[in-house]
C-alpha cells in the first residue's frame, strides 16, 4: 500500500481503491497518517494521532475481539453448567471483560466514558446471548426430563415408601434456633398480617420516607400489610417487654419478588434483637461471627459491608464465602465468591424513642437472615425453587 499524507482534513470521507479497501468508506481525521499510525477497524480506517488515541483503539479492538470470541463460546455451550462457567470466566470478577476494564485507569477521564459505554454494550449483548442460550438449554433439559420421567398410569402402584424426614429448611431453622438459644436468646413471635405502623412507621419509615420504595409490599388495605420482614416483632417486643433482653424472632415474610434461583415472594426469616445498655457494633460483630462459625464451621470466612437500613444506624450486611463454589465464583454468588446472608446494625435511636425508651440509655442490636438462603448454603442447594417443589427424590438427600 502506498503511504499517504493527508492534511487539512476535518472528518472528511474519502475512498481508497487499493489494499482491500476498495469501495470502503474510511474516516480520516486531520493530521498525518501512515501505515504505522492508522488502523482498519470494522472496515473503517481510524487514525491514532497520539498515544491516548492508540490506547482507546487498543481497548475497543480488545473488546470487539472479546465480544466475538465470547459469543462463539456461549453459543457452543451444551450444558447449563458449562454456560454458567463460561459467564463467570467472561463477566465474573476475574473474567476476561473485567481484565480489560481494569486497564481503563490508563485513559484520561474524558475518554473513560466512551470506552465504558462501549464495554457496557458488549456486556449487555453477551448477557442477552447467555439468556437466550440458557432458555434453550432449559427447554432441552425439560423435554428430556419429561421423556425420561413419563408415567405409565396403567402400571401397578409402587411399594410403600420409607418414612419421611425433616425438610432441609426445617433442619436449618432448628439448627439456627438451637445455636441462638445456646447464646442466650429467647423465642418471640408476631403476626404475619401486620399493621402498617409496625411494619414501617415505628421502624423509622414514615409515609413519605423514600426507603419505602425499597420493598414492594402486599397490601391488605391502606393500614394493613403482609409483613415484609420480621422487624415488626422488634416494635412489639419493645412495647410489651422490659429490657434488657435477647430475642429470636422467626417467621414467614412476603415481598413482591420475581421467582428465580435466589428469590421467592414468600420466604422464611429469623430476626435477632438485643436491647441493653452500652452495646456497640463490636458486640454485634462478635455475636455474628460466633453464630456463623457455629452453623457453617470455623473455615467459613465472613465480612461486614457498610449498608443502609432505615431502622439501624450504622448498618451493615454480613457476607459469607460461597459454599457452592468455594469462593471461586458461580451462578448462585453471581461470580463474586460471596453470598449475603443477613442485614444488621445498631438499632436506630428513632425506633427506640418511638417505642417509649430513651435512646441515650438503651441501645439495640438487630440482625435478620433468610432461612431459605441459609439452607442453600448449608446443603449446597443452588436453586431456592427446589425447596418448594415437593420432589421426594430431591428431599430424600437430606
Amino acid at each position: 500500500m502506498v503511504p499517504r499524507r493527508v492534511s487539512s482534513l476535518a472528518e472528511e470521507r474519502v475512498f481508497f481503491t487499493h489494499s482491500g479497501l476498495y469501495k470502503r468508506h474510511c474516516y480520516l481525521v486531520a493530521g498525518e497518517f501512515t501505515a504505522g499510525n492508522a488502523r482498519l477497524i470494522d472496515n473503517v480506517l481510524r487514525g491514532a494521532q497520539n498515544e491516548e488515541g492508540a490506547k482507546i483503539m487498543d481497548m475497543k479492538e480488545s473488546l470487539q475481539s472479546l465480544h466475538k470470541e465470547a459469543e462463539e463460546r456461549l453459543h457452543a455451550c451444551q450444558t447449563p453448567e458449562a454456560l454458567e462457567q463460561a459467564l463467570v470466566e467472561i463477566l465474573g470478577r476475574s473474567g476476561s471483560l473485567t481484565a480489560i476494564l481494569r486497564t481503563m485507569g490508563k485513559l484520561a477521564a474524558e475518554e473513560r466514558a466512551s470506552v465504558g459505554a462501549f464495554a457496557n454494550q458488549v456486556k449487555s449483548a453477551l448477557e442477552t446471548v447467555a439468556a437466550k442460550k440458557r432458555a434453550e438449554l432449559d427447554a432441552v433439559a425439560k423435554r428430556l426430563r419429561f421423556e425420561k420421567e413419563a408415567v405409565d398410569v396403567t402400571a401397578p402402584g409402587t411399594l410403600a415408601q420409607p418414612l419421611g424426614r425433616l425438610h432441609p429448611m426445617t433442619q436449618t431453622y432448628r439448627e439456627i434456633r438451637d445455636v441462638l438459644i445456646g447464646m442466650g436468646f429467647s423465642m418471640f413471635d408476631g403476626p404475619e398480617i401486620e399493621l402498617d405502623d409496625n411494619n414501617f412507621t415505628l421502624l423509622n419509615l414514615p409515609k413519605d420516607h423514600p426507603a419505602r420504595d425499597m420493598q414492594d409490599t402486599f397490601y391488605i388495605n391502606e393500614n394493613v400489610v403482609l409483613r415484609t420482614h420480621t422487624s415488626p416483632c422488634e416494635v412489639r417486643a419493645l412495647t410489651t417487654l422490659t429490657p434488657p433482653f435477647r430475642l429470636l424472632m422467626p417467621g414467614r415474610v412476603f415481598r413482591v419478588d420475581e421467582v428465580d434461583a435466589s428469590h421467592s415472594p414468600v420466604f422464611h426469616q429469623i430476626e435477632g434483637f438485643v436491647v441493653d445498655k452500652g452495646l456497640t457494633l463490636g458486640d454485634l460483630k462478635g455475636i455474628l461471627d460466633a453464630f456463623v462459625h457455629a452453623v457453617f464451621g470455623e473455615n467459613v470466612k465472613t465480612r461486614l459491608r457498610p449498608s443502609y437500613f432505615p431502622f439501624t444506624e450504622p448498618s451493615a450486611e454480613l457476607d459469607v464465602s460461597c459454599s457452592i463454589c468455594g469462593g471461586k465464583g458461580c451462578r448462585v454468588c453471581k461470580g463474586t465468591g460471596w453470598i449475603e446472608i443477613l442485614g444488621c446494625g445498631v438499632t436506630n435511636p428513632h425506633e427506640i424513642a418511638n417505642c417509649g425508651y430513651d435512646p441515650k440509655v438503651w441501645t439495640g442490636l438487630a440482625f435478620g437472615l433468610g432461612v431459605d438462603r441459609m439452607a442453600n448454603l448449608k446443603f449446597g442447594i443452588n436453586d431456592i425453587r427446589l425447596e418448594y417443589e415437593n420432589d421426594a427424590r430431591f428431599l430424600r438427600q437430606f
